[in-house]
């Protein structure tokens, strides 16, 4: 990909710059890395019969057990803080390699900001038909049904994600969405955003076909999927990955660019408590997305997509057939619920019960039909539908930090929630931290403590829709009341 779209630096970090890489001074060694790891007394496998409780209590057992779910994040959270922090001490090597784990918009901007900066990088993914994390689309074959189940477009505010875009938009990526997009009351009252709205755009042959398409001409960048990195160990001054017990290869750094339970697990037991302490902050919404195809257009839509006001079962409803252009049968609709429906039906997402799935797509389908103001039982049945819990949707607060790194194990985080809940923050931080890798990497001399950033702050509440923020796009609610306020 031409760098030239890529700025070189993050207005937030001021780094120091050097042309070239450092070279290695010392060889490294068992001495290079310095760990301590505190064993978590759930870790202990003491079988003697003195120290067993159960054999002291009987309802023991019963009283301690485990939850259905699997491992409590109560339980991952405090083994988090049990460890002791590693931290490197021999010099990087003379070509080093960054491994960043999660390949949404944040680490695929991260590794083309490092390529800029020449500097490698694996990206690891779990995707197994595509990259793209939150940038999420669904093909049904043989029936050739399109849905975008997570981001449903994206606008842009600031001049360095505008660069991005205006870049995407040359290659023919992404394009503005023309079609009327605007809120929905109850009863079927729909009202347009405003033309004076900033442009919305999507992806060309969905959401998901921009993830692929960032790394198609990236030299520097490689890309592994799908691959569940479960392990992080720092040894001979290098972290080494591994899938399941599966080495996947040995990296100078490492950027978490995921969030969630999978990495809360992940920092758990690697050597990385302020690091693990500042994602354990991270408070995520769940929602519910339903992907509906109906054979006939919903009745009395006028409309590709619509913010739902009023029904706790629907936030959003959009038209993917309309969006993208794929005329003719059948309609391809994604529907979200609120955050506040997600709660209240959350389950394990992974394994979602039979009894919850009918509830919630019942549910879902009937704020459909009165948002629409139609008679009970009226909305056309669909040809198709299916249901997905994203159990981590969206952030709820934000340390408002373009990135976090840590500077003795080397290790950073970014994501949107960094800064808040959407694409444009998603590749700002990404660029923030993969500037600052390649800072920290071409400037050997300085103290490693002067590249710490985001270690201690708070995360404050963080507002938006309940499927993310869309920066300049305004409430047509809120819009009318600052309209009406300026008039008197």
């Amino acid at each position: 990909m031409a760098t030239s779209l890529i700025p070189l630096s993050s207005s937030f970090l001021q780094p120091l710059k050097f042309k070239t890489l450092a070279k290695p001074r010392t060889p490294l060694n068992l001495s290079t890395t310095r760990k301590t790891i505190t064993t978590c007394d759930s870790q202990n496998k003491n079988t003697e019969a003195s120290s067993n409780p159960s054999s002291r209590n009987p309802n023991f057992q019963k009283r301690r057990k485990s939850s259905k779910y699997g491992t409590s994040r109560r339980s991952i959270l405090k083994k988090s803080f049990l460890q002791e922090q590693v931290t490197f001490t021999a010099r990087v090597s003379e070509d080093p390699q960054v491994a960043i784990i999660g390949g949404g918009m944040a680490g695929l901007v991260c590794a083309l900001n490092l390529e800029a900066r020449g500097v490698k990088s694996t990206v690891f993914d779990t995707g197994i038909h595509g990259l793209g994390g939150r940038l999420g689309t669904r093909f049904v074959e043989p029936q050739g049904l399109v849905f975008d189940h997570a981001a449903q477009f994206f606008t842009a505010d600031d001049s360095r994600f505008i660069q991005y875009v205006d870049g995407w938009l040359e290659k023919g990526l992404v394009r503005e969405w023309k079609g009327a997009v605007g809120e929905l009351e109850v009863g079927g009252s729909f009202t347009q955003f405003p033309s004076s709205s900033p442009p919305k755009y999507i992806a060309v042959n969905g959401m998901r076909s921009l993830a692929d398409s960032l790394l198609l001409e990236s030299r520097l960048a490689n890309v592994v999927r799908p691959c569940w990195i479960s392990k992080l160990e720092p040894l001979n001054g290098m972290w080494h990955l591994s899938e399941n017990g599966t080495p996947r290869g040995q990296f100078d750094v490492i950027v978490i660019a995921h969030n969630g339970k999978c990495a809360n697990r992940l920092l758990s037991a690697s050597g990385l408590p302020l690091v693990a302490k500042q994602m354990k902050k991270l408070d995520l919404s769940s929602i519910w997305a339903l992907l509906a195809a109906f054979n006939d257009p919903l009745p009395t839509v006028n409309f590709e997509g619509a913010f739902v006001k009023g029904i706790e079962s629907l936030s959003w409803m959009g038209n993917n057939s309309a969006k993208l252009g794929n005329g003719g049968t059948p309609h391809c609709w994604t529907f979200f619920s609120t955050a506040a429906y997600g709660k209240q039906n959350k389950v394990p997402q992974e394994n979602i019960p039979t009894v919850t799935s009918e509830k919630v797509r019942a549910g879902m389908l009937q704020g459909v039909e009165i948002a629409l103001g139609l008679p009970e039982g009226s909305l056309p049945k669909p040809v198709y539908t299916r249901l997905q819990l994203w159990g981590a949707a969206l952030p709820k607060n934000t340390p408002a930090v373009p990135c976090i790194f840590d500077p003795q194990g080397r290790a950073g985080i970014c994501g949107d929630w960094l800064l808040g809940s959407n694409l444009e923050s998603a590749a700002i931080s990404g660029e923030a931290l993969g500037n600052h890798i390649a800072d920290y990497l071409q400037n050997s001399e300085a103290d490693p403590e002067e590249f710490a950033i985001g270690l201690h702050d708070w995360p404050s509440p963080l507002a938006g829709h309940d499927i993310g923020q869309f920066p300049g796009l305004t409430s047509v609610g809120e819009k009318q009341e600052a309209e009406a306020y300026q008039l008197l």
